[in-house]
């Protein structure tokens, strides 16, 4: 079964055109010139990790917003703290102290400058290591850093904008492995759950298709929320660790304000990872006859992933500069999930198990796919591949 799986997330993946470097989403396009790029590399092994976080930009490389404009600090494109906090309905809602842990690969030197002015822009309250709201660790908890990677760096600054953006008054951890092994991850992820306080985990990346018998242990933390990536690459089987046991897989979905009670409408998003794998168990409360799947399917639940419809977002562009872009990716649903748990404080056990048995805290995105198979690749009432059982509609699912 595992071959057939995986012979038809390859074609899936071709048909998508996601094997070259730069993606071209099914959303409506911004410009004739715009796509969205990968910012980290594609690795060669899958007990590598990539990083899940996608840049929209024009055929020149510059970040652009849907108007097909440059983004700047003035005329800023993209989704805003405000419009997540309302298409989730998580406005004025309070973490209480709790803190969300975000877990990614190498050294990002100028991460708690551009949380300020991220955070500055939009109004948000100051969230710095002096006022105790931010602290940036290794993988084993210490101060001295890892080497910088433009790639991995862009991705914590979406990930850190995320968290800020769902839930401001969450403090954040920030840590980061020595590369981007599912080793080191794994050991940052254990780094993470032992910090005070940490309610949520976070993990914008993936690798190949692995069992939690050899992996699994770093992502067992009952009472935390660890969420994960389903990746940018449609349909594709299983993709570790979103197909851990232990984890809530988030897929993604497209945005877009529209005139409806809610204010918002969702649909699949095209590159929103989904499939099935044999190697690892279905979290409670997900079933065989839910998504034809003999073992753990992924998604669990989903949020906003769609470059075309991300998040602006300020991120490093070299070691010491940085800039205003349009972020996307499954790299921007996980950390939003992981917000709205840590909003929620309700983790006790596998926090996978909640929106399985809460369903009715979620909005069901019923239209959209990404790519062409049945249960695993097209939006539907209940439970589907790309966007699991839906979207957060505030925090009682959570």
């Amino acid at each position: 079964m595992r071959k057939q799986i995986l012979a038809v997330a390859l074609a899936a993946s071709a048909s998508l055109g996601l094997a070259a470097t730069t993606v071209t989403t099914a959303s409506a396009a911004p410009s004739a010139r715009s796509h969205a790029t990968r910012v980290c590399a594609t690795p060669s092994s899958p007990t590598v990790a990539a990083c899940s976080a996608l840049k929209l930009v024009d055929g020149s490389g510059t970040a652009v917003s849907p108007a097909g404009k440059p983004v700047t600090p003035q005329a800023i494109s993209g989704k805003t703290p405000a419009d997540i906090q309302s298409a989730y309905k998580v406005a004025g809602l309070s973490a209480g102290g709790r803190t969300v842990a975000i877990v990614d690969a190498y050294g990002y030197p100028n991460a708690e400058r551009d949380l300020g002015i991220y955070r500055s822009q939009w109004g948000l309250s100051s969230c710095t290591t002096a006022n105790g709201c931010l602290r940036v660790i290794n993988q084993s908890g210490g101060t001295s850093l890892p080497r910088f990677n433009a790639g991995w760096a862009g991705e914590q600054a979406l990930d850190l904008d995320a968290v800020s953006a769902t839930c401001p008054s969450c403090k954040i951890v920030l840590v980061q492995a020595n590369s981007a092994s599912l080793a080191d991850l794994g050991a940052a992820v254990n780094t993470a759950a032992q910090q005070p306080g940490v309610a949520a985990i976070s993990n914008s990346y993936g690798g190949g298709d692995l069992a939690d018998s050899s992996y699994g242990a770093a992502y067992n933390h009952p009472g935390i929320a660890v969420t994960a990536s389903t990746g940018d690459n449609g349909y594709q089987g299983g993709s570790f660790p979103a197909s851990s046991h232990y984890v809530t897989a988030v897929g993604g979905t497209s945005l877009y304000k529209d005139t409806s009670t809610r204010g918002w409408n969702e649909s699949a998003w095209s590159g929103a990872g989904s499939g099935c794998t044999t190697l690892n168990a279905a979290p409670a409360g997900q079933t065989s006859a839910m998504t034809a799947c003999s073992g753990r399917a992924i998604a669990d639940v989903s949020a906003v992933a769609d470059p075309n419809t991300g998040l602006a977002t300020y991120a490093p562009t070299t070691q010491s500069s940085s800039s205003w872009a349009q972020y996307g990716g499954t790299s921007l649903s996980a950390p939003i999930v992981a917000a709205v748990y840590a909003l929620s404080g309700n983790t006790t056990g596998y926090a996978n198990t909640l929106p399985y048995a809460n369903q009715a805290g979620l909005f069901d995105v019923t239209s959209g796919s990404n790519g062409t198979c049945a249960s695993w690749c097209t939006a539907k009432s209940g439970w589907d591949g790309p966007t699991g059982l839906g979207t957060p509609n505030g925090t009682s699912a959570f």
